[in-house]
């Protein structure tokens, strides 16, 4: 089994098979897998799902719901695998595998990737961020327009990128600079304004031989800062860019990014 938050809200089986669900149940399995085996009162549960435009009878429509995500659950349950939706007084719980939701184990692994790091261990730790970040497919919580999915969605994302930005640093660390272009010009794109985005992605630019390009992404970020938000970039940003004008040795290789763009 699969509750699949990071992109649309699926229910998948061990065999990736997707279970129908109508938008509401898909809400309703979202609202309670944020939190898998923690009490959620009927009140938060509510305006997870329906927001403003609640129902006449809520706790009542939202039995109704909770009754048809349990279905759904039993029908794609595993031979040794729990899950049920509990009704507990004045809330409900989702009794399940925490690592059967993406967005857990997304975090899970996040944790075993900043330990290995932690411990020097490079390559493990790019091995743990690739696995966590290919968990992802798509904008999380995708199509559900409540209050509490935006805020949910503006989470996960910032956790993204943190990841993302780890997993280029590290790789960057290790000469897989090509390797990194792509995942930082994607990271660019979705963050225009972020510097130290823009920052990691024109070191790996020039450690690749392409200091034109490099140049060009610092233009077009201070041009989108000046025409924004009406300010220069930051000087971390100017200094590094300075150092690609003068091709500055500091910058090769054994220079590790933490010392080219300041934290």
């Amino acid at each position: 089994m699969n509750v699949q938050l990071l992109g649309c809200v699926e229910l998948r089986t061990a065999v990736g098979d997707r279970v129908s669900m109508s938008p509401a149940v898909g809400l309703l399995l979202a609202a309670l897998a944020w939190s898998p085996n923690a009490f959620v009162a009927d009140e938060d549960v509510i305006d997870r799902v329906w927001d403003e435009t609640r129902p006449a009878h809520p706790r009542n429509a939202l039995y109704t719901l909770a009754t048809r995500l349990r279905k759904a659950l039993q029908s794609v349950g595993t031979t040794g695998v729990d899950c049920d939706v509990i009704r507990r007084r004045g809330g409900y719980v989702l009794a399940i595998d925490e690592e059967v939701v993406d967005a857990f184990r997304f975090r899970l692994l996040v944790r075993h990737a900043r330990s290995a790091a932690s411990r020097g261990e490079d390559e493990h730790a790019l091995s743990f961020y690739d696995e966590a970040l290919s968990l992802w497919h798509g904008d999380p919580l995708s199509g559900m327009q409540t209050t509490w999915a935006d805020a949910a969605r503006v989470t996960l994302r910032h956790e993204r990128r943190t990841a993302m930005l780890k997993s280029a640093e590290i790789g960057l660390h290790l000469e897989r600079h090509d390797e990194y272009v792509p995942h930082l010009y994607q990271l660019a794109g979705a963050h225009p304004l972020d510097e130290r985005v823009t920052g990691l992605l024109m070191l790996a630019l020039y450690r690749s031989g392409r200091q034109d390009e490099a140049l060009r992404c610092f233009r077009l970020i201070r041009s989108r800062l000046l025409d924004e938000l009406g300010d220069e970039p930051g000087h971390d940003l100017r200094a590094l860019h300075e150092q690609i004008l003068r091709r500055d040795e500091k910058i090769r290789s054994d220079y590790s990014p933490q010392d080219a763009l300041a934290s």
